[in-house]
């Protein structure tokens, strides 16, 4: 079930209006319930894969809390291992298998493996990843093990951050599910006005660039220089707006009900370099790997050649989580020097004269790095939507070619009308300026504070948008596939 579907459009109010009806000790099996139902609308056989990793780590958290010495240590293995090889099997087989299939024959062996015939899971990589939060945490002890299957369930299976995230952690998140919720005013509107914020962003920004960006990378030999160009900007925006979108949305409906999720996202191309980039982008997603994988290695806490080394598989396998393709983990590891160098530059300003490094940073200036840093994001971009290493190495030598041909030859080609392109002139400033204000006056909740002819106007406004520009083909949410 797609957030910008008319089935959700039913199936949420039903759900929220339900929750606060039932008596508290019933509310748990409801929100479960209907989180079964949500993830059976997409692939009904897959809610089996959710069962084998709720009751693997359910058990495995109850053991190791029950256990010590080298014993926690194997039940937590097991349970890593038992999560990693779902995800292996139905995420990374085929990759492996096919590369491992390339190089057999080319040095002469015979390899019969074949690929497997199977669907990724919706939504596989963020649940895993929550589950395994959960065990991890309670092996270090920050956590006690929950008792409640319902519940622990519940916390892996809570339908708004199912299949897109955030990645929550059992500090923040399960206990809530324990407490009683009442309904709340406040809480209602601030919660519908995230909806449909993010509903906005999704279905008249995100959805409406992505005609140009199909159709350029669809196709990417069909083009050079500006449209390549325009393509990848335009994709730096929709896959901003549609995945804050979803987290949006996903917040905004467990807010609606009493349930707090983390922030994903705070305005990431306003970021002054790679390194705050990622303390901005997908928060959830970084500081998992942060916690679980760059300060296991031993972090920055190391010699300099380990630490690189460290930064560097961190940003690669975060390439590889998104998608099994050599695209990402080019991605990913372009990231991972992007962050190297800029830690390098930074420390060699550090050992010069100040005025030196006074005199850089006035050069450049806020707006210059925050510049830069967009540049070098949206050219891993490349990476990351190209369909295979082929179109991304022609859109990367071909980016700068025919740059002065009129733009009038390219639109002419597109499914594209005049209108989309005003809208878009006029919405993409507005929502980066929106963005820049409320990185600075807390958010959405200052509207809050406002006159109600304004706040009125503000909600009004957005419902206009999404009714008359809004995008309904059931276009699923990009980070759907991960």
């Amino acid at each position: 079930m797609l957030f910008n579907s008319i089935e959700f459009l039913i199936f949420f109010p039903v759900v929220t209006i339900g929750y606060f009806l039932i008596p508290h000790r019933f509310r748990w099996l409801w929100l479960l319930t209907a989180s079964c139902y949500f993830y059976m609308s997409l692939i009904p056989v897959y809610i089996l894969i959710l069962f084998f990793t709720i009751l693997v780590d359910y058990f495995a958290a109850r053991s190791i809390e029950k256990s010590k010495g080298q014993k926690r240590k194997l039940i937590l293995v097991v349970s890593i291992v038992a999560n990693l090889s779902v995800l292996g099997l139905f995420k990374y087989f085929n990759f492996f298998n096919d590369n491992i299939g390339i190089i057999a024959e080319r040095v002469g062996w015979n390899y019969s493996i074949s690929s497997l015939k199977i669907i990724l899971p919706v939504g596989l990589s963020f649940h895993t990843f929550q589950s395994l939060s959960y065990t991890i945490e309670v092996y270090r002890g920050n956590f006690k093990a929950e008792n409640h299957l319902g519940i622990f369930a519940l916390y892996v299976m809570f339908y708004p951050q199912l299949v897109a995230g955030p990645i929550e952690r059992p500090q923040h998140l399960l206990h809530q599910f324990h407490e009683k919720h009442h309904f709340d005013y406040d809480r209602f509107r601030s919660g519908s006005v995230l909806m449909v914020w993010g509903l906005m962003k999704k279905t008249v920004i995100a959805d409406r660039l992505s005609t140009v960006v199909n159709q350029v990378y669809g196709n990417p030999m069909g083009f050079s220089g500006l449209p390549l160009i325009l393509a990848t900007v335009f994709f730096s925006i929709q896959i901003y707006c549609d995945f804050s979108g979803y987290s949006d949305i996903a917040r905004g409906c467990a807010r609606v009900m009493g349930f707090s999720l983390m922030e994903n996202f705070r305005s990431p191309y306003l970021s002054g370099s790679v390194s705050e980039f990622w303390k901005r982008w997908h928060i959830s997603l970084s500081t998992w790997f942060r916690d679980y994988l760059y300060f296991p290695l031993g972090g920055n806490r190391v010699a300099r050649p380990r630490w690189i080394f460290n930064l560097f598989i961190t940003f690669v396998l975060s390439g590889l989580w998104h998608g099994a393709n050599w695209t990402f983990v080019i991605w990913g590891g372009l990231h991972g020097v992007f962050v190297v160098v800029s830690h390098l530059i930074e420390g060699a300003n550090r050992n010069r004269a100040v005025a030196s490094h006074q005199w850089f940073v006035l050069l450049m200036g806020r707006w210059g790095r925050v510049f830069l840093t967009y540049v070098a994001v949206c050219f891993a971009w490349i990476f990351f939507r190209a369909n295979n290493l082929h179109d991304a190495n022609y859109i990367v030598s071909h980016l700068f070619q025919n740059i002065f041909s009129p733009l009038s030859s390219f639109m002419g080609r597109l499914v594209f009308l005049p209108v989309d392109w005003i809208l878009l002139a006029f919405l993409i400033p507005l929502l980066l300026m929106a963005e820049a204000w409320m990185e600075k006056k807390n958010g959405l909740d200052r509207i809050f504070q406002k006159s109600g002819i304004v706040r009125w106007g503000f909600y009004g406004g957005m419902i206009y948008l999404i009714v008359i520009f809004g995008v309904f083909h059931g276009t699923q949410f990009i980070y759907f596939q991960f």
